[in-house]
């Protein structure tokens, strides 16, 4: 009797859509119920229509792994959803694809870490990993280097620890940020922080400060304003933050990340505070999402493609040639300007 997907979804007791997920390696589904349904595909023999590649589910040759580890402060369990996460996926996705590899999705809880990815490496091993380290510990990463050398992390960096990471230059971007305002005739800019810390956030605080430090700009506490990072609508919060300044405003924000940029802009909307022509909001991120909000956000473009480009290469060439030497990568970012900021007179 020829199996089919139904079949397979019944005896796993999912729907056909999970049996799909699995199959394709996407995300959307535990690794629970993933390691199930595929337990289930191997014993009984099931041959995935042509377009799910074999590799993916015999666990053969040329299958790369992508795992985002969450938490409730940055990646949330939904990463995919997010749109910085939407697009890094989408491009190291294409990327795989046009050197004939499989790419295998994973979120592991960050409080699982260590002894999920044990379980996941033994039993479907890849030839390598790319790990999304936004809140990882250096002993984190040092324990996956162990178990899978073949090995680069995305989105944070520990210089001292051997790994190769990638990662955007978040100083500069900030800096870049900080300059423009400064050029449009800026004094008093406001700080916008995400509450959940991670080494993008501390890099670009640095980058913000140096150029402030360099035009001899006076900083003043009342200024930096803290907010959740992944809400898009107004926060209260933020809006008491600047309630307590009694009218004294700064004249504008630079926002850690495109969503906290969005969520001030909202905020500032329901106070009946005008931007850019009351106070300049400038983002990071460059997310689609940037060219929705009104006025269109001023940002920092993230060169994305480039970062999974240059992740998929590394790891294909440490497979393929043997190529040992740890790199660290810092990707220059570019600042896009659009309606958000203006020029004081």
């Amino acid at each position: 009797m020829k199996i089919k997907m139904e079949d397979i979804a019944k005896m796993a007791n999912v729907s056909k859509s999970a049996v799909s997920l699995a199959l394709s390696g996407k995300p959307g589904i535990s690794e629970e119920t993933r390691s199930k349904i595929l337990r289930i595909v191997k014993e009984s023999g099931y041959l995935p229509r042509p377009m799910i590649k074999a590799d993916r589910v015999y666990g053969l040759t040329k299958t790369l792994r992508f795992v985002a580890c969450t938490n409730s402060g940055i990646v949330l369990e939904e990463y995919y959803k997010q749109p910085f996460f939407m697009e890094l996926i989408h491009h190291i996705e294409e990327q795989c694809r046009s050197r004939g590899y499989s790419l295998f999705f994973s979120s592991v809880p960050t409080d699982q870490f260590e002894e999920v990815i044990e379980t996941m490496e033994t039993e479907h091993e890849s030839n390598g990993l790319i790990l999304l380290g936004t809140n990882l510990t250096s002993d984190q990463i040092r324990t996956i280097a162990k178990k899978q050398p073949n090995l680069v992390v995305l989105d944070t960096c520990y210089e001292t620890l051997s790994v190769n990471y990638i990662v955007m230059n978040n100083v500069m971007g900030a800096y870049q940020a900080a300059s423009h305002l400064i050029e449009l005739g800026h004094r008093t800019i406001g700080y916008v922080e995400s509450n959940t810390r991670m080494y993008n956030f501390d890099s670009r605080k640095r980058g913000f400060f140096q150029a402030l430090e360099e035009e001899r700009i006076k900083w003043n506490d009342r200024y930096l304003f803290t907010v959740s990072p992944t809400v898009v609508s107004s926060q209260e919060e933020f809006k008491q933050q600047l309630a307590k300044l009694k009218g004294e405003l700064p004249t504008a924000l630079f926002c850690e990340c495109d969503y906290i940029a969005i969520s001030v802009i909202k905020s500032l909307v329901e106070l009946g505070i005008r931007v850019p022509d009351d106070i300049s909001v400038i983002g990071f991120d460059n997310i689609r999402e940037s060219t929705v909000i009104t006025p269109e956000l001023t940002t920092v473009h993230v060169e994305k493609g480039k970062l999974a480009e240059l992740a998929v290469t590394k790891l294909i060439d440490m497979i393929e040639y043997g190529d040992n030497i740890k790199i660290k990568s810092f990707i220059d970012t570019q600042l896009i300007i659009r309606s958000s900021c203006r020029e004081l007179h």
